[in-house]
């Protein structure tokens, strides 16, 4: 049995700890603040609660692989089945023309609706993200889903792999050659801007995510109205479950090392001796670390404005549990969903941009006008969800093709140290940081 510290209790760091034990390594999670969970503990104030980060998910096969691998399947830890939105996304343009998108196989449905927008464009959009099935392939198989190993894997497979994420060609250009309706570039281009990048410094196989979101859909998990619902406690459960010791309030202040090795993990309380060490944080937080990610700068969380409005706001009545972009300057994207009093409704506000005005005004420009009806918000800034979380739940800027060669994980040029999480391969997002988890417990294996 291998003593395995795990930095950083988000859910990288809780999907690590309870796959590597349920292998049968004896491990310590350490976490800096009071729970576990990371931006999946909602935020809470005056009787309202909001979903602190993702409001749902998609490629809900990770989350079910993570339960089914470490216990009971999530459907028996939930006691309920995963929910699929029927409508993911409403866009609305400055031009005044919107368009509400669907997933999970909904193909015909999304083609008529943005046949509306003008047409042939339903055609256009079908082929952008038909046109990713391959480069799904591709990577699910030598690198999403299977620690990156080209040692061991075909010559020609190498240099697929490679030719694929070494491109010179951004999504930026991808979009531009595909699309000559500028709409439908927002679109495809709306989940990159959102976390904080320039489509001129991501590599165009990071589209994948719009054929992945349309071909499996977006779910959320019941249990009350927020989003995320009743995730965090289950996988708080599945912790207990597998004898995970879980130190809260402890901050790893950096690795041990013995001739270039992780011995341990260094806390103010004393030292924690380790066999391996799993680094589920920004790598930039420890300085035996540091050092290997210079080159590296972190997505900024956007300005966040949680709100609590009285009465049901008419705006989203068909939206359900998705989202609303506008796409204009700022950038808005508006999340209904949380637990509210009674007649009450829990929103969430993100903005990107040119913040020059207050979210709730920039809304009424759009004719979404609540100014009257918020009775209590919490407002916050890029810096302090930085600092509520210990990084940022974005993960790495993307800047240029090489980016993903800066990326830790699931190994590191550190013997016995391992990473996983937003900061690490192959990225940000529920979907991926669950993968993470996964080749982090492939390469360690069993105890």
């Amino acid at each position: 049995m291998a003593r395995v510290v795990v930095v950083g209790g988000g859910l990288g760091g809780i999907a690590a700890s309870v796959r590597l034990a349920k292998l049968g390594h004896e491990v310590t999670l350490l976490e800096a603040s009071a729970r576990v969970g990371g931006p999946l503990v909602p935020v809470e104030h005056e009787g309202f609660a909001w979903d602190a980060g993702a409001s749902f998910t998609f490629v809900p096969a990770v989350l079910r692989d993570l339960f089914r691998k470490s216990g009971r399947p999530l459907e028996a830890e939930l006691k309920a089945e995963l929910e699929p939105l029927e409508v993911v996304r409403e866009h609305r343009f400055a031009d005044g023309t919107s368009v509400r998108l669907r997933a999970g196989g909904s193909r015909a449905a999304n083609k008529r609706a943005l046949d509306e927008l003008g047409p042939g464009l339903g055609d256009a959009w079908l082929a952008h993200t038909d046109g990713y099935a391959e480069t799904w392939e591709v990577l699910r198989r030598h690198w999403a889903e299977v620690p990156w190993d080209p040692d061991h894997l075909p010559r020609e497979t190498v240099r697929a792999v490679t030719g694929l994420l070494d491109s010179r060609e951004t999504l930026h250009k991808r979009l531009r050659r595909a699309f000559r309706d500028e709409r439908l570039a927002l679109i495809a281009g709306h989940p990159f801007v959102a976390d904080g990048h320039h489509l001129r410094n991501v590599p165009a196989w990071a589209g994948v995510q719009s054929y992945l979101e349309q071909s499996f859909g977006a779910w959320r998990v019941p249990g009350g109205r927020t989003a995320l619902g009743g995730l965090l406690p289950a996988l708080e459960r599945r912790l207990t479950t597998r004898k995970v010791t879980v130190l809260t309030g402890t901050t790893a202040l950096d690795l041990v090392l013995r001739e270039g090795r992780a011995v341990a993990v260094r806390t103010a309380e004393g030292e924690h001796a380790a066999d391996a060490v799993v680094v589920a944080v920004d790598p930039r937080r420890l300085p035996a670390l540091a050092p290997l990610v210079e080159r590296t700068m972190p997505a900024l969380p956007p300005v966040v404005a949680h709100l609590g409005i009285e009465g049901e706001p008419p705006a989203f009545a068909h939206v359900d549990a998705g989202e609303l972009v506008l796409h204009d300057e700022p950038l808005l994207v508006v999340r209904p969903g949380g637990t509210a009093p009674p007649g009450h409704t829990a929103w969430t506000v993100h903005g990107r941009g040119k913040i020059s005005e207050d979210l709730v005004r920039a809304l009424a420009r759009h004719r979404i006008d609540i100014r009257d009806r918020v009775v209590t918000r919490v407002d916050l800034s890029p810096r302090d969800l930085v600092e509520q979380w210990s990084g940022s739940p974005h993960g790495v800027l993307w800047q240029g093709r090489g980016t993903w060669r800066q990326r830790l994980g699931p190994t590191t040029p550190v013997p016995g140290v391992y990473a996983c999480g937003a900061h690490t391969t192959p990225g940000s997002g529920i979907p991926f940081v669950g993968l993470s988890a996964a080749l982090v417990a492939q390469v360690l294996g069993p105890a």
